[in-house]
């Protein structure tokens, strides 16, 4: 009976585990089709995966979201990553109307750099922008944005003091100093609204005494697809659930170095009968460098994997939308996808 349960053994650890070896990494292909391994039924079933699937939210702190997505094949987690880097909406700075730039910025940086500026809008507020060279901004799609500020001398400032700060008025140009200017009847639509760049002290220009900048800025709605300024996250990433396992008891100067191969919190030791061993406290921390590999005393003893089908997910926000927002807008936009599909499907005749 021990070469079949070996064999189911070894199974499983494909079917479950991505295991790290010193030179490489096995069981890496997905295993979510039937009939890849003999004696299991992997072939898709709803209610299967309705049971096994959950989301876990492991922290949300501001603008941070971590959380645990169980159950799922790789091609989906990957799917949600892409949607929330280009495919959730955001409205960003499109037009720049320069009608006065004295500064030492060209105009074409100035209009990238003010491009780059999160703006605190809501996009589920607005509709895309008509494709055409002459459209028009309106209300419903675009928000516009007034920038205007000159530089001068302070008549307060000591003689002999050198320090700018203290020499200039106004000669830091900030992200607060873009004024919203309502269009057409925005006032009327959004009476509590507060559009404003999310954030107030991004540097935009530096000035100087009678330099001056005085440009009109168009928001619109668009996708991280056509442009990284419409992306609305700063990073949006996952990774597999580091698995750790000794294979052996490992004790007193060995557990000490083993703990030492590892990230802080992942290796713990016990006293155990005067004896210190090393216990496996919390895998999770772990960035797997295979610090253990270098050991060869060690190395042996210890087996490290990822859990296939557990995505650790963190979506950090630009502060346009809360990380959570942006996971359900995700989940919707793949959902329309999908139905986009079946529609497809159905609207086909049939060869």
């Amino acid at each position: 009976p021990l070469a079949p349960m070996a064999a189911q053994r070894g199974a499983d650890e494909m079917r479950d585990r991505v295991v790290l070896g010193e030179f490489g990494v096995r069981n890496v292909h997905t295993t979510d089709f039937p009939g890849n391994y003999p004696g299991y039924e992997d072939a898709w079933d709803q209610r299967r995966f309705e049971e096994a699937f959950r989301v876990d939210v492991i922290r949300e702190e501001g603008d941070a979201l971590e959380f645990d997505m169980v159950g799922i094949d790789a091609a989906i987690a990957n799917a949600f990553r892409r949607i929330l880097l280009a495919e959730v909406p955001t409205m960003a700075v499109e037009k720049v109307f320069v009608y006065n730039n004295t500064s030492i910025v060209q105009d074409e940086i100035l209009a990238h750099r003010l491009g780059l500026i999160p703006i605190r809008a809501d996009p589920r507020l607005f509709e895309y922008r008509n494709q055409g060279e002459n459209q028009e901004g309106t209300e419903i799609d675009t928000l516009q944005f007034q920038l205007k500020i000159k530089c001068s001398r302070n008549p307060q400032a000591a003689r002999e003091s050198s320090d700018p700060d203290e020499l200039y008025i106004n000669h830091k140009v900030y992200s607060k100093h873009m004024t919203w200017v309502p269009l057409g009847n925005q006032t009327d639509l959004f009476p509590d609204a507060d559009f404003r760049p999310v954030h107030d002290d991004i540097l935009i220009a530096l000035l100087r005494p009678g330099q001056e900048i005085d440009v009109l800025m168009h928001c619109v709605k668009g996708i991280g697809k056509d442009h990284a300024k419409f992306s609305p996250v700063a990073t949006a990433s996952y990774r597999l659930l580091p698995d750790i396992t000794l294979l052996k008891p490992i004790e007193d100067e060995a557990a000490e170095t083993l703990q030492k191969c590892f990230s802080p919190g992942v290796i713990e030791i016990q006293n155990i009968k005067g004896k210190k061993v090393a216990r496996v406290a919390n895998a999770r921390l772990d960035t797997f460098s295979r610090e253990v590999f270098r050991h060869e005393s060690l190395k042996n003893l210890v087996r490290l994997a990822r859990v296939r089908n557990h995505y650790i997910f963190s979506v950090e926000s630009t502060g346009i939308l809360p990380p959570d927002v942006l996971v359900s807008e995700a989940i919707k936009i793949l959902m329309g996808k999908c139905q986009r599909f079946l529609n497809e499907l159905d609207s086909v005749p049939m060869e």
